[in-house]
């Protein structure tokens, strides 16, 4: 049974995704499945046109709306969609999302593609409502990770967004966050966090993961600003949180599921990860409808 998810208010709030990272996914996801073209659309007329209606078939939030205008564009930009919701809106059983209109075979050539994108965005959008709204109230916010399926970064960091999460670092590229094995093969918590200050541009996250409290203490005294607590069993996050004393921002993770995520919030932890909205995604069911 599908927990009710978060009102998210206006859609428009949420950040865009760029124009060519949606471009950029859409072109080798259709390239997988039409290659040199579709054998079963060309038994179509090329000069029918079809009009055709998209159902959800599930309670859901929406998003990946624009790649599922894209995969269209890449096809035939004479093919119209007209959505009846928009990206983050909770949508419902059996409700029509959108109306599509153009030549027929464009619309059945990119049918799979279009919903693969669309059921798998919607998937994380609609998990990660699920977390948010267990821990509405408190002070704590959803954190996504970097456990993301190859390829859909861009678009499921996006899809955390729409479903009332926030962001942690995209990459590799944009932020540190300095964990277990890279104390191991470099120095103690002071000295890497000095070294990272002194490469780090401006504005860019540092943060430190730490397994106990003698390991919070030592970073606090080092002064991180931001720090993942590894594992903490709720106790010692409590003890966490009293130690810190909002000198950090602190960051619960490890085995958060929806049975505990109220109880790690109410800890008082500013963030709490959760890969499993974007790794283990469950497909929301749409279905493509002929009307004529």
């Amino acid at each position: 049974m599908m927990i009710k998810t978060l009102s998210l208010g206006n859609p428009r709030a949420i950040p865009a995704v760029d124009r060519e990272a949606i471009r950029s996914l859409v072109e080798p996801t259709l390239a997988e499945d039409v290659r040199s073209g579709d054998l079963t659309a060309s038994l179509i007329d090329p000069e029918f046109r079809t009009e055709a209606r998209l159902v959800s078939r599930q309670e859901a939030v929406l998003c990946g709306t624009d790649w599922f205008d894209e995969v269209f564009r890449q096809l035939d930009a004479s093919v119209q969609v007209d959505w009846q919701a928009a990206d983050g809106d909770e949508i419902i059983e059996n409700q029509v999302v959108c109306r599509i209109q153009g030549p027929a075979r464009p619309i059945l050539t990119g049918e799979r593609s279009a919903i693969n994108l669309l059921q798998t965005l919607s998937g994380t959008a609609t998990t990660t409502s699920c977390y948010a709204r267990l821990i509405a109230g408190t002070r704590t916010r959803v954190l996504d990770t970097r456990k993301t399926l190859p390829g859909l970064r861009v678009a499921q960091k996006y899809a955390v967004r729409c479903g009332g999460g926030v962001n942690h670092r995209m990459g590799l590229y944009d932020g540190i966050l300095i964990k277990e094995n890279h104390l191991r093969a470099g120095e103690d918590i002071a000295g890497i966090l000095n070294r990272a200050r002194a490469v780090l541009p401006p504005h860019t996250l540092l943060e430190i993961e730490v397994e106990n409290l003698t390991e919070l203490e030592a970073a606090l005294a080092a002064g991180a600003e931001r720090i993942l607590l590894d594992n903490f069993p709720i106790r010692e996050l409590e003890r966490a949180v009293a130690l810190n004393h909002d000198r950090a921002e602190l960051e619960a993770s490890g085995n958060v599921t929806l049975d505990n995520i109220r109880t790690i919030a109410e800890t008082g932890v500013d963030f709490i990860s959760v890969g499993a909205i974007t790794k283990h995604v469950t497909a929301v069911d749409f279905s493509l409808e002929f009307t004529t």
